[in-house]
């Protein structure tokens, strides 16, 4: 059994300072796919090194199978690590990089053998067994540090930002590979990243930080239409919820609206909710149009099926659906 729980965890690096990391209770289900997101500083990975042992809590306990690992090294953890850089000995052909950490567990020839040519059937790395890491692209590394994870057979993958160094083309391929990992593996997997098109694609429940507390622990989808606050609103969603401040559309509360959800309409009628075109994203299947609120600072982006004829300076009439809103 691979359940992680995280209890009251907190980490502050020096007396004084503000926690990286403050009082994060949550627990993660064997098998499951968690992805922790949020902007830089958050706190998110120093949560991953912590379930990793790289870190120390300053407070608060860690159990990973139902064993407090809160203060065992990482070797004794029973989990690896794919990091952001790879991390591959460059002197090390890829079968080398695959078996090493085997060899230095003493696993037997015939089990390390079993284990690296599994691992190079599932991620494809069949034809470069025999190369340098110098000699392979950023998507192939990126496969070596994952079969690397993988010969280990560890009970729980961390992930920490493991796709920031390659293409849009090469991110989406190794979101697609993962994925595939995790439902081959039916292991238990953190994954952290600041990309929330990666969370909301491939994590099962997305725990969104900031300021190195939770803001929302949910699936994605609820992340989406019930986000918790107006910083999982403005956070979560390509472009994210559109927030009107108390006055605009309600005079109590700030109503949040996805792009989808608001239509415009050419109009200079003074009686409606007015708005200028400032630019268009034309994206093929759809258009996002961004207009500034008449009279006010504040902004608007509506998301319109195919193609529009509307130009930046077009007068529009914005007119949210309030039956898909979000009071805060």
């Amino acid at each position: 059994m691979a359940e992680v729980a995280l209890e009251n965890v907190s980490k502050t690096y020096s007396k004084g300072d503000r926690p990286a990391v403050s009082d994060f209770t949550l627990n993660i289900s064997d098998g499951e796919f968690l992805v922790l997101v949020g902007p830089s500083g958050c706190g998110k990975s120093t949560t991953l090194r912590m379930v990793a042992g790289l870190e120390i809590p300053s407070s608060g306990r860690i159990s990973i199978g139902g064993r407090d690992v809160t203060r065992l090294p990482p070797k004794d953890r029973d989990i690896a690590m794919v990091f952001q850089n790879y991390a591959l000995y460059p002197h090390m052909t890829v079968k080398e990089n695959l078996s090493f950490a085997l060899k230095l567990r003493k696993t037997p020839k015939d089990e390390i053998e079993r284990r690296v040519e599994t691992a190079a059937r599932a991620l494809g790395l069949g034809e470069y067994m025999k190369r340098l890491p110098k000699a392979l692209s950023g998507g192939q590394r990126q496969r070596v540090a994952l079969g690397r994870a993988i010969v280990r057979e560890p009970s729980v993958f961390l992930f920490d930002e493991p796709l920031s160094n390659l293409d849009a083309k090469m991110r989406v391929e190794m979101r697609a590979e993962i994925i595939r990992l995790h439902n081959r593996l039916g292991a238990t997997m953190i994954y952290v990243t600041h990309d929330q098109t990666e969370a909301m694609t491939m994590g099962e429940r997305i725990v969104v930080m900031d300021g190195g507390r939770i803001q929302q622990v949910a699936p994605p989808l609820e992340l989406y239409e019930r986000p918790a606050n107006t910083f999982v609103a403005g956070f979560i969603g390509t472009p994210p919820m559109n927030l009107f401040p108390p006055g605009t559309l309600s005079p109590t509360s700030v109503i949040g609206l996805r792009p989808e959800h608001i239509r415009l309409e050419r109009s200079s009628d003074s009686s409606r909710l007015l708005a200028t075109v400032d630019f268009i994203e034309p994206l093929g299947s759809e258009t996002l149009v961004h207009a500034v609120l008449a009279k006010t600072p504040f902004r608007a982006v509506a998301r319109i099926p195919g193609f529009t004829d509307l130009r930046h300076g077009d007068a529009v009439a914005v007119i949210p659906d309030m039956s898909r809103c979000t009071e805060f």
